[in-house]
């Protein structure tokens, strides 16, 4: 049945999780270019009400299996389920978002099945009748035009913000109770404790206005106007590496290749040149405003407004007029 699309949806028992929603986006476009049916596929232990919830958006349908070997991820358990049933329907694609528990399992079930794996795609095209994945490389120096040639399925993740999870068309879709067999399967890495890694931290990836700043603030104490501006606008702080390694900002709110990749609604870029090693982990925001005194900063080339000044001047002044507004 290759005119299948699935999209797997990754939760954590409770909530379904954001990049999995905008992985269900580029499953949406595909089916629209494609004329492909969408299936959302949903694995773990009491999860119809997660299922009931993806109903919402415009897929053929929900398929959810709930087995009590799939309420905590192991690799082997999702390996085993989605493998059974890939090779009962045989759809055209498995997308996934990039995850890391999705990182961990994809490249065995890529090897299980015998079948390709295209990772961290952040778009699609259609070259004369062909479906061809883009990726990045070089850390986003370049683009790569990626086509596979075997047998379907083939098993796409998607880069956390490639998609915007607002732009899900609603819809209503049924439900499908799907059981899979995993008796025979052996669970050979078991998981001790589970830690929740934002505790106490900062997830920005989930902030949909940040303030980032970088070198341009000069001095630790200039961090007093980026911190009144956030305030005003009830945005998460965000930085370029240069700050963070002057400890003026703790290591979880560095934005970039070696840090977060983030997608917010709003992102202030203070001070912040604009080096790609920044850029290709908040390019993808909806609304770029950076304030930059150097007219050739590289951050205008990807900035939605740009405004040119002293920093020390503007920012101030910029969080006085949005208290008035605000």
């Amino acid at each position: 049945m290759k005119e299948l699309i699935y999209v797997l949806v990754d939760h954590n028992g409770e909530n379904i999780n954001p990049t999995s929603l905008e992985t269900l986006v580029l499953g949406q476009e595909l089916a629209e270019k494609t004329g492909r049916r969408l299936h959302a596929l949903l694995l773990g232990c009491n999860v119809r009400n997660l299922a009931e919830q993806l109903a919402g958006y415009e897929v053929d349908s929900v398929i959810y299996t709930d087995n009590a070997l799939l309420e905590d991820y192991t690799f082997e358990s999702q390996c085993e389920a989605l493998s059974q049933i890939l090779k009962t329907e045989t759809p055209a694609l498995l997308l996934m978002a990039h995850s890391y528990q999705n990182i961990d399992m994809a490249p065995r079930l890529s090897a299980r099945l015998g079948k390709a794996l295209v990772t961290d795609c952040v778009d699609f095209k259609l070259s004369e009748g062909e479906l061809v994945f883009v990726r990045k490389m070089f850390r986003a120096k370049l683009y790569a035009d990626v086509r596979v040639r075997s047998e379907p399925p083939w098993l796409v993740t998607l880069q956390a913000g490639s998609r915007f999870a607002d732009a899900l068309v609603k819809g209503s879709a049924k439900v499908i109770d799907r059981q899979v067999d995993l008796s025979s399967v052996e669970i050979k890495r078991v998981t001790g404790e589970t830690v929740d890694f934002a505790k106490d931290r900062v997830d920005l990836s989930q902030a949909e206005t940040i303030v980032a700043v970088g070198r341009g603030i000069k001095k630790q104490e200039n961090m007093d106007l980026i911190r009144d501006l956030a305030d005003v606008v009830n945005a998460e702080i965000g930085a370029s590496r240069p700050v963070v390694d002057n400890d003026w900002l703790s290591r979880d709110r560095q934005i970039g290749s070696s840090g977060q990749t983030v997608s917010p609604r709003l992102y202030l870029a203070i001070g912040i040149s604009g080096a790609i090693q920044h850029v290709v982990g908040m390019k993808s925001s909806q609304c770029i405003v950076a304030i930059n005194s150097d007219r050739n900063a590289p951050i205008f080339n990807v900035a939605t407004y740009g405004i040119l000044g002293d920093l020390q001047e503007i920012v101030p002044a910029l969080t006085k007029k949005l208290r008035e507004i605000l």
